[in-house]
């Protein structure tokens, strides 16, 4: 959901790029999750900033820039279960990731295995016998069945753009 850019200031806030479709997605979310060398490690957000130069937050126990430092790269993820479901028609990415597209021959391209955000529209990374790139949209995703852990498109296995 969002990703350590390093420290904001000097008194331990942290630089955010966010992955919400608002920047402030992640402020309602008392728990967040921070992908360390370790391991996922839980985090309190205290405070929560949308700022013209960069979002950014302050964590329970990091209390200056050397602190906010160490927590630069890392990732942030919140609990499935805290999203809730999506609205009818839209999906959240953690659900689609790890389903199998295929397509409309009945040939199995891969499994979605990340999506990318670019400024027409989002795109599947599917991976298979090689990598495809299937933009998330109408004319190409026609069914997204996420019970049999499926989604079906118009994409050609021999396709390359």
């Amino acid at each position: 959901m969002g990703r350590v850019l390093g420290p904001f200031g000097i008194q331990g806030w942290i630089k955010l790029r966010t992955f919400t479709q608002s920047p402030d997605g992640l402020a309602a979310h008392p728990t967040w999750w921070l992908r360390a060398k370790s391991g996922w490690v839980a985090a309190v957000p205290q405070g929560f900033k949308v700022r013209p130069a960069a979002v950014s937050a302050k964590l329970e126990g990091v209390d200056d820039r050397d602190a906010a430092e160490a927590l630069q790269g890392q990732d942030i993820a919140v609990a499935r279960e805290a999203l809730g479901e999506a609205a009818e028609g839209e999906f959240y990415w953690v659900d689609l990731v790890g389903l199998a597209v295929v397509n409309l021959q009945g040939e199995t391209l891969g499994q979605v295995e990340e999506l990318l955000r670019t400024g027409g529209s989002d795109v599947l990374v599917v991976r298979g016998e090689r990598e495809r790139l299937i933009p998330f949209v109408a004319d190409f995703v026609l069914a997204v069945d996420r019970e049999a852990k499926r989604i079906t498109v118009d994409w050609e296995a021999g396709y390359d753009p």
